[in-house]
């Protein structure tokens, strides 16, 4: 039993981890209505740029969540370009991109698979490791500190992310972003360069999906090239889960707040079904078989309906 709570513990502070890479899918796939694949390699990018700063330059952590987030917007932003300027079709631009952070990811890692940050070498530290020093000894010696402070750190970057995106999103430029996604044709008749606001997107959308990357890199204490395969389908999974829960929210704040729940409420049954015996290899089949039905049984049931009252 006591397991059970302390997976469910960690599950929790996890998918506050995770919850970024959901808010940054959702710019995407909801807001502006962008099939935008290249989060599996930006979600990356984030974890190895972050990693590689922090180890091999000792870089404070925190700083470098924000240098992993600017090099996530750089990547959407090409992917903007690729779209808008170079008129490639949206998934293509996405996948052009995604390879191609594979390989910069490599680059960035000095062509190694994996970086560990092992922080028991001078000068290098992780995000909770750098907390954990400014605490007494009578706290860190307690066996569940770690997880308690990753429990702080995702629920500070959760709150800061919703309400950061919530102001933004409700300026002049986030508006423009939102109507994109409405309606392409009317927001351009009113004068908006749509090939902007859709760049604009797509660095923000990447770059907290990249944030995520370096949190959960510096949280796992280990980046790794390969940490993005499935991200999408995990982030599409997150969003499903949240508006499903919150069907009846209309207002913008809560539909974020959702994606945030729908994050934890995931990771939560991902630990309750390894605990049941499944193997981790299965997962992403299991995720895959959750969003397919969460995504295709709504748009099904008004057809039933119908011919019921037929």
């Amino acid at each position: 039993m006591m397991s059970i709570l302390l997976a469910m513990f960690s599950a929790v502070s996890q998918g506050m981890l995770w919850a970024m890479l959901a808010l940054g899918v959702y710019i995407t796939f909801r807001l502006l209505d962008f099939a935008d694949l290249t989060c599996e390699g930006s979600f990356a990018l984030g974890g190895c740029v972050s990693a590689v700063l922090t180890v091999n330059l000792h870089m404070n952590p925190y700083l470098s969540l924000l240098c992993g987030f600017l090099a996530g917007m750089i990547a959407g932003l090409v992917t903007g370009v690729l779209n808008t300027k170079l008129k490639i079709p949206p998934i293509l631009a996405g996948i052009l991109s995604m390879i191609s952070l594979y390989s910069i990811n490599l680059r960035i890692m000095l062509n190694q698979a994996n970086v560990p940050i092992n922080i028991r070498e001078e000068g290098v530290s992780s995000i909770v490791t750098a907390i954990q020093d400014l605490l007494p000894e009578s706290i860190t010696s307690m066996s569940q500190t770690q997880n308690v402070i990753t429990l702080c750190i995702g629920l500070l970057f959760c709150v800061l992310s919703v309400a950061v995106l919530y102001w933004f999103f409700g300026t002049e430029m986030g508006s423009a972003i939102r109507a994109t996604g409405n309606n392409e044709k009317m927001i351009r008749a009113l004068g908006v360069n749509t090939d902007t606001t859709k760049i604009i997107a797509l660095a923000i959308s990447n770059g907290f999906i990249a944030l995520s990357g370096a949190l959960v890199a510096q949280a796992q204490k280990v980046a790794d090239v390969g940490m993005g395969t499935g991200a999408i389908v995990i982030g599409l999974a997150s969003i499903v889960i949240g508006e499903v829960l919150f069907s009846k929210v209309i207002s913008f704040k809560w539909k974020l707040v959702s994606i945030v729940v729908g994050s934890i409420i995931y990771r939560v049954i991902v630990a309750i079904v390894l605990q049941l015996g499944l193997r981790s290899s299965d997962l992403k089949l299991l995720t895959a078989i959750l969003v397919a039905a969460a995504l295709s049984i709504p748009r099904l049931l008004p057809k039933k309906n119908k011919k019921g009252v037929a």
